[in-house]
């Protein structure tokens, strides 16, 4: 959104009554040519606006798009999306942060994100598809982050843990962690976290938080196959979702536990992280590729692995892995 509209749009957005253009550029300290302007670009990003006759404009709704100023009108948070870039339909977000840093010093993007309302090309885990339609959240962080390496993959835990805690705030849903990145709401996925790196020895390049969220996805859109194990917030809520806050404090909850990992905090991660698990106590099978097995997870260690209890007694530590609730 370009500085005009958005003056418009705030002197707008802050009058209960309708306003004329004259007032409008003069309070924006723009010529009424550049206030029509303004209005038509604003409706085309999806804002209700209406002339109430000629020259007289009110505000009824703002978009649906999960446009960069919506967002950041609420955020609270000194870093993390304080640089953010926005795509009506890409092949991924973390295509886009990738080629960003790739011409300049990943460190000049740090807390930027990337938004893209649908995603052609989404990947997640093990390099399967993410489904991406129109209504979701997808978006992916570039970190520049001052943290071991070996602690990288808290990450993985902040991100799953600023989801939850944000899905609770918002819509007031109970969602947990399955191991090791995905957001269960009862026995369906509503979402899922991925982590990239480039690191050389102990110095890290960067990392990508890839974040993906199904808000306002009816569940009739979804493919066939992923109908009984999926949901999204809107069918559990039986209406839609606002995600600008939804992301907004998304993304104050993910810095927040983000500046602990930086300040070596990390058994307060770890702690909450379990406290919102739905793998710890359950019955798992692990498959490993070359082999699987079932037994309990009877905890997360320091480091991100779960510890499962086999059915021999015998226990084991699993970095990687497909985890299935039995």
């Amino acid at each position: 959104m370009d500085d005009v509209a958005r003056r418009v749009l705030e002197e707008l957005r802050e009058s209960a009554i309708p306003r004329s253009g004259r007032e409008l550029g003069e309070k924006a300290g723009i010529t009424m040519a550049e206030v029509s302007r303004a209005i038509r670009t604003l409706r085309k990003q999806g804002y209700r606006i209406q002339t109430k006759k000629k020259g007289i404009y009110q505000f009824e709704q703002t978009t649906s798009k999960l446009l960069p100023y919506e967002v950041q009108r609420l955020l609270r948070t000194e870093v993390i999306g304080r640089q953010m870039q926005y795509y009506e339909k890409i092949t991924s977000t973390s295509t886009v942060a990738k080629d960003l840093i790739s011409t300049q010093d990943p460190a000049i993007f740090h807390g930027m994100v990337i938004i893209a309302e649908e995603q052609t090309g989404g990947t997640g885990r093990l390099g399967r598809a993410w489904i991406s339609p129109g209504g979701g959240i997808w978006t992916t962080l570039i970190l520049k982050p001052r943290i071991p390496v070996d602690r990288l993959f808290m990450l993985t835990m902040v991100g799953s843990i600023a989801v939850v805690r944000a899905i609770k705030k918002i819509t007031g849903i109970g969602s947990l962690i399955k191991w090791p990145n995905d957001i269960y709401i009862g026995n369906r996925k509503v979402g899922g976290i991925i982590t990239e790196l480039s690191a050389e020895g102990p110095i890290v390049h960067y990392c990508l938080v890839g974040i993906g969220i199904d808000v306002n996805i009816p569940l009739g859109d979804l493919p066939t196959r992923l109908r009984e194990s999926a949901t999204s917030l809107s069918a559990e809520l039986g209406h839609e979702v606002d995600r600008a806050p939804l992301l907004a404090t998304l993304l104050r909850e993910f810095e927040l536990r983000y500046l602990q990992i930086e300040s070596n905090e990390y058994d307060s991660i770890v702690r909450e992280w379990k406290s919102l698990s739905c793998t710890l106590e359950h019955r798992v099978r692990i498959n490993l590729g070359s082999r699987s097995f079932d037994g309990d997870a009877i905890d997360i260690d320091d480091y991100g692995a779960l510890i499962v209890r086999k059915d021999s007694g015998a226990v084991e530590r699993v970095i990687a892995g497909d985890c299935l609730h039995l």
